[in-house]
């Protein structure tokens, strides 16, 4: 019998607010001294998987709240034998800090959040990954130089995540408008469905300023 996977959870449950439990990273990756790629609601990891992939000289970190999905990745990461590349169960609104905190310093290089819940109800907007809390912890830990990717169909959606980043004074958006393409040249599951739609996709990149 397939296994029943949620498609959306609410992140503001109890249930979600444990500290995502933080492995030994010289144990996950086998070689530490790389740049981190992190994506935040990674989903089922596909996204990843091909980056990781692609590139092996950079380190590959998904979080994704629905542990069923995590194990399922992990799983086909081990059949790959990807050494390069993990999935973490938990919600990155109440353990930012502390997963952060444990990377190798000036490892986050860079950060992807894409087509996030977009939690339509305004009283539901409370729930929707990208609160300004995060984004403070993320432009903070994220190395001098790194790059934020944010993408999702909905532009309601869009325009919040893009307005609270690019309002960090630390950030520099790096086109005037919304991106026509892909810069990291892999797409999502969802990316793939919204464009077979002929809908469109709303992306921003901001980099960290060096100074």
């Amino acid at each position: 019998m397939p296994i029943r996977i949620r498609q959306h959870v609410n992140p503001l449950a109890r249930k979600f607010q444990s500290p995502i439990a933080i492995p030994d990273w010289q144990e996950i990756y086998q070689t530490g001294a790389r740049p981190i790629h992190l994506d935040i609601g990674c989903g089922r990891g596909r996204f990843l998987l091909n980056l990781a992939q692609q590139n092996p000289e950079v380190n590959y970190l998904g979080i994704e709240i629905r542990r069923q999905l995590v194990d399922l990745a992990n799983q086909e990461r081990d059949h790959l034998g990807l050494t390069n590349l993990h999935y973490l169960f938990g919600n990155m609104n109440s353990s930012a800090k502390i997963l952060l905190e444990s990377l190798p310093e000036n490892r986050l290089k860079t950060i992807s959040i894409q087509f996030p819940d977009p939690w339509f109800k305004k009283k539901h907007n409370k729930r929707r990954v990208v609160q300004p809390e995060l984004v403070t912890l993320l432009v903070d830990y994220l190395g001098s130089g790194g790059e934020i990717f944010l993408q999702s169909d909905i532009k309601e959606v869009a325009v919040e995540m893009r307005d609270r980043f690019a309002a960090n004074s630390n950030l520099i958006q790096q086109h005037p408008d919304w991106l026509e393409t892909n810069p990291l040249n892999v797409a999502t599951e969802r990316e793939l469905y919204v464009l077979g739609q002929n809908l469109p996709v709303y992306r921003v990149l901001l980099a960290k300023s060096t100074t």
